[in-house]
């Protein structure tokens, strides 16, 4: 099977030779580059195009919110995990703005870090229960009366469903016998009716409007 390629970036060596020790005799993962601040964890991502990016939150010259959102605008694609020791809410609120796929503390055992990971490769989401309530959380704050501009068709809102189900394109395309470029074509019109960036926010938007429900 082919491995996961990752690109770890953390100011602390140790941190990332802890996490290429933990990967290196697994069949699952490769660690194709590091990154030691933001910036540079920008351009690797470019250069080496990973499936999927671990960001730490507090790095040098460009923390990992603001690396999230270059590579994103840069990789429209770009599978980022943020992992880091903060349970701040406004930093989960906007690492999740910027399109982060995945949210883990540092605190997160080996097995579940490696989970996620393979989760946010199928093109899922990966967030645990503590983040979860922060979503939440924002979810309950008062939100703008949705506009007509962001009416969806019924098959767009049969999709949205299941991306907020964690559902993948290709899983997508499976159940509801469609093509994956149909189903890409799809979810970016739904992306621009919603006003939204990415599958994150999009998610965010089919809770808000009680079209899934959180276990």
């Amino acid at each position: 099977m082919k491995k996961i390629r990752l690109l770890l970036a953390d100011d602390h060596k140790m941190v990332r030779e802890g996490l290429k020790a933990f990967f290196a005799p697994t069949d699952d993962f490769e660690v194709v580059a590091e990154a030691e601040d933001g910036l540079e964890a920008v351009e690797n991502a470019i250069n080496t195009r990973p499936d999927v990016i671990l960001l730490d939150l507090v790095m040098p010259n460009m923390d990992g919110i603001e690396a999230a959102k270059s590579i994103k605008q840069k990789m429209p694609d770009a599978k980022i995990i943020i992992i880091t020791s903060s349970l701040e809410e406004s930093k989960v609120i906007a690492s999740i703005k910027a399109g982060a796929a995945g949210y883990l503390l540092k605190d997160t055992s080996p097995f579940e870090i490696e989970e996620a990971i393979k989760k946010v490769n199928r093109g899922e989401t990966a967030f645990p229960s503590r983040i979860t309530n922060i979503m939440v959380k924002e979810l309950n704050k008062p939100s703008k009366p949705v506009s007509k501009c962001t009416t969806l068709t019924e098959r767009e809102t049969e999709i949205l469903k299941l991306i907020a189900n964690g559902m993948s394109n290709q899983d997508i395309a499976d159940q509801l016998f469609l093509s994956v470029w149909t189903v890409r074509t799809y979810v970016t019109g739904i992306l621009d009716k919603l006003e939204v960036d990415n599958r994150t926010q999009a998610t965010l938007y089919a809770l808000r409007e009680g079209l899934v429900k959180l276990d």
